[in-house]
């Protein structure tokens, strides 16, 4: 079996709160994702996606545990030693208008890692080596080279993204972490971009973790799944296992809240979920999910569940999981 290209161990991530609180955004999580492959994350806002994908690019340095990227442990790597491996690892940002100088122009924002980093031969690149990546890079993503003199301002959200991508793919990574890339665009803009990144990612054969809350988005460009809630995985399996016969009771929950424009009289389809996402400062004890699960039963309540395999390949973190309609 092939090697991950990013590993994380164990990895927990807690930040300090007032009065000597702490809210620990991450709990334990361990996950592997292989090269080519896209690993979709998802759950409600709070639970911990974006954050994971900061640690696993070291823009955040985790509390404790292990980020592992191509066979180099970089969780706590100095700075100095881990600015060549950044090369290979790069994000695209939720909000594609803040995370672009505007006082700058696209050619200078998609042309500063290539200034920042030297080339593979540990060259400086000259200006003519920028101009043909540049004038490459706009190609990729579908934007004319008049581009290059425009500012951030000056283009539509879907065009901004476009800019964003061109950015990250300016080195050459082999693993990008989108962190909702598509949440605030309109629908149809939506799919021009999911179907942007799954050519890139055959074309470059590129490795995504791919954060997001729209589930429809992640069957589309998913081929595993990671469902997240309150800093922890709940269930982690391969995207048409995942999303069409889930285990957890949480899965299936937000399965159910996707809007259908016709639903069948007949079909069956988990209860809407309860309550509130509970404090990550004050957890609750046992399952984290039991204040909500609408199965929940007494050992819910005190005996925490570890990710387990129930025999189809899949991880559940649930001690009654649901049984698969496949």
């Amino acid at each position: 079996m092939t090697a991950p290209l990013i590993e994380a161990q164990s990895l927990r991530m807690e930040y300090r709160v007032g009065r000597g609180q702490v809210l620990r955004a991450l709990d334990g999580v361990s996950l592997a994702v292989r090269p080519g492959e896209v690993l979709g994350l998802v759950g409600e806002s709070g639970c911990g996606k974006s954050t994971l994908g900061r640690c696993l690019l070291r823009l955040a340095r985790p509390t404790a545990g292990r980020v592992i990227f191509d066979g180099t442990d970089i969780t706590a790597l100095p700075e100095r030693t881990l600015r060549p491996l950044r090369q290979g690892m790069q994000m695209v940002f939720q909000d594609s208008y803040a995370s672009l100088n505007p006082r700058r122009r696209i050619g200078e924002l998609i042309a500063e890692p290539l200034r920042v980093h030297r080339d593979g031969q540990g060259r400086r690149r000259t200006a003519g080596d920028i101009a043909a990546r540049l004038a490459e890079l706009l190609d990729l993503v579908g934007l004319p080279q008049a581009a290059l003199a425009r500012y951030p301002h000056e283009f539509s959200g879907g065009q901004r993204q476009r800019i964003n991508i061109a950015r990250a793919l300016a080195l050459s990574p082999r693993l990008v972490v989108a962190d909702e890339p598509v949440s605030a665009l309109d629908v149809s803009i939506q799919a021009q971009i999911v179907n942007l990144f799954m050519d890139l990612r055959d074309r470059l054969g590129l490795t995504y973790v791919f954060v997001a809350h729209d589930l429809a988005v992640v069957r589309q460009i998913s081929t595993r799944v990671a469902v997240m809630y309150l800093g922890a995985i709940v269930e982690l399996g391969d995207a048409d296992t995942v999303l069409h016969s889930p285990a957890h009771p949480y899965t299936a929950a937000l399965i159910a809240a996707v809007p259908e424009p016709v639903v069948s009289p007949d079909g069956d389809r988990a209860p809407p979920l309860r309550g509130d996402v509970p404090s990550p400062i004050a957890p609750p004890p046992g399952c984290r999910f039991h204040t909500r699960c609408p199965i929940a039963q007494d050992r819910c309540r005190t005996d925490p569940p570890v990710l387990r395999d129930p025999g189809d390949g899949r991880q559940v973190a649930c001690h009654f999981p649901l049984e698969s309609s496949a």
